[in-house]
């Protein structure tokens, strides 16, 4: 598959939510869960600022979508986030059952720019999600939205 305008607009409002996180002082990172019929179900950014590392909003996405959504739906639905899941979420999301991941920023951008940058690098592996979850369908990154998010993570620095 390739990223369309639908994907694109929900990419949009994933950098949103990351620009928001960054705004409340945490590290730039949003997602949404749409549902097959295009709604928007859940959507979070990250919560890390407070010592939990693990409160990623990829991470959020698949507890929630565990507890609200019917297992028989979630292969249908699409989380769209501002950067490429970290394994602990590629593996989340797998576990749960949910369905294609569109991202507009790869973990192999982000590695790069937080040379560049000059932010901390992560104690965690940097695996694409493919190499998680190999049966979850994945598109992105997206060129033009990851260039803000870059802008996000160089606000940051």
């Amino acid at each position: 598959m390739t990223i369309s305008d639908t994907d694109r607009d929900f990419l949009r409002r994933a950098v949103g939510l990351a620009a928001r996180a960054l705004e409340s002082g945490d590290e730039p990172f949003g997602s949404v869960l749409v549902s097959p019929e295009g709604d928007v179900l859940f959507e979070d950014h990250n919560h890390v600022s407070g010592g939990d590392r693990t409160q990623h909003p990829e991470f959020a996405i698949a507890r929630w979508a565990a507890d609200n959504v019917v297992a028989g739906v979630r292969p249908r639905c699409t989380v769209y986030t501002s950067g490429e899941h970290c394994p602990m979420c590629s593996a989340a999301h797998a576990w749960v059952g949910l369905g294609r991941i569109v991202y507009a920023s790869s973990s192999a951008q982000l590695g790069q720019w937080a040379g560049e940058l000059g932010l901390p690098a992560s104690p965690v592996a940097s695996l694409p999600i493919e190499a998680v979850a190999p049966g979850v369908d994945v598109d992105g990154p997206d060129p033009e939205l990851a260039q803000e998010v870059r802008a996000l993570h160089a606000r940051r620095a």
